[in-house]
């Protein structure tokens, strides 16, 4: 009887420098850096067990594939494959959760002390020989606000949101938890959403994409909210109406905006927020809030645990 067959499909997902540990068992490993669309069926014609961190393994692909017993998840979010299907076929699926509860909140934490003391505004200033020209030993081209005292509302209140929360909490600031859209009672502990988009001096968005959440962020919340406060999403892209957003920056409906998640990633030019990436006020990353070593680490060791336990017969992480 032939070993069980290992595939990882996108290994370039995770930087090379993360050491990746190999299955307890007896077994073939077979990585690829990368795998387009057209090559996943030959790559997997004989595999078991598959990783993928974004690679779609939807019904079309999954039904040429009969030898798959379990698709290992390189992330949380497991959009890219189709769920319904591996319940209907026994093809266990397992996502890899809790591992950035530091890089993440971090992450946010930065971007806000970064839009509230405007650091990217003066640092094109300096670029575009503004200080010279004012020919003082300092100059104030933007407010510069304080983050201890001020308010940070919290769109989810799962790991990552009560994390940043914590540290929010930790540098002073008041945090309220929104309740879900559209819901008359709030549960024990929240606050409405309106209400939250009011009051907030920062939102800070940590809820799952789905039908529901979609567009959460359009341009009737962005004129609830203060045109003092900042957004910042580490979310999904497709939380925030990103057409809306850069309007609300330019018309100076809000102050700020922290995105590292968007609708289509990588992002280019036909993107809005990276079309207008040179608003002083925008400061964008590559979906890299999750990425500090560490968090890492993490990922790999627990996306390993949970093939073990598959393979012994348990079940860890598992969504099917």
């Amino acid at each position: 009887m032939s070993l069980p067959k290992v595939v990882f499909l996108d290994r370039a997902t995770i930087p090379a420098h993360i050491q990746m540990p190999r299955p307890s068992f007896a077994h073939q490993w077979v990585e690829y850096e990368l795998t387009s669309p057209q090559q996943v069926t030959e790559r997997l014609a004989d595999a078991h067990i598959v990783i993928s961190n974004k690679v779609v393994l939807d019904q079309t692909i999954l039904t040429q594939l009969p030898n798959i017993k379990m698709i290992a998840v390189a992330a949380t979010g497991f959009n890219n494959v189709d769920v319904h299907y591996c319940a209907e076929h026994d093809i266990a699926v397992a996502n890899v959760r809790g591992y950035a509860t530091r890089s993440v909140p971090e992450h946010v934490i930065a971007m806000l002390f970064a839009l509230r003391r405007n650091l990217f505004g003066y640092h094109q200033d300096i670029a575009a020989g503004e200080w010279q020209r004012n020919k003082q030993f300092c100059f104030f081209t933007h407010p510069i606000g304080d983050v201890a005292g001020s308010t940070l509302g919290v769109i989810g209140s799962g790991a990552l949101g009560q994390a940043t929360a914590q540290l929010a909490h930790a540098l002073g600031m008041e945090v309220l938890f929104a309740e879900r859209r559209g819901v008359s009672e709030c549960r024990e502990g929240y606050i409405p959403f309106e209400d939250v988009l009011r009051r907030s001096d920062a939102l800070t968005l940590h809820c799952p994409l789905n039908e529901n959440t979609r567009n959460l962020i359009g341009e009737a919340e962005l004129k609830l909210m203060k045109p003092t406060s900042i957004l910042i999403n580490t979310g999904r892209g497709g939380l925030v109406d990103e057409q809306a957003l850069v309007d609300a920056l330019k018309q100076d409906e809000i102050s700020a905006a922290g995105i590292d998640v968007f609708t289509q990633e990588p992002a280019d030019v036909s993107n809005p927020l990276v079309a207008n990436m040179g608003l002083p006020n925008l400061l964008l990353t590559p979906h890299v809030a999750w990425g500090s070593d560490s968090s890492l680490q993490r990922l790999a060791e627990i996306l390993i645990e949970n093939i073990n336990a598959f393979q012994r017969g348990e079940s860890l992480n598992r969504l099917i």
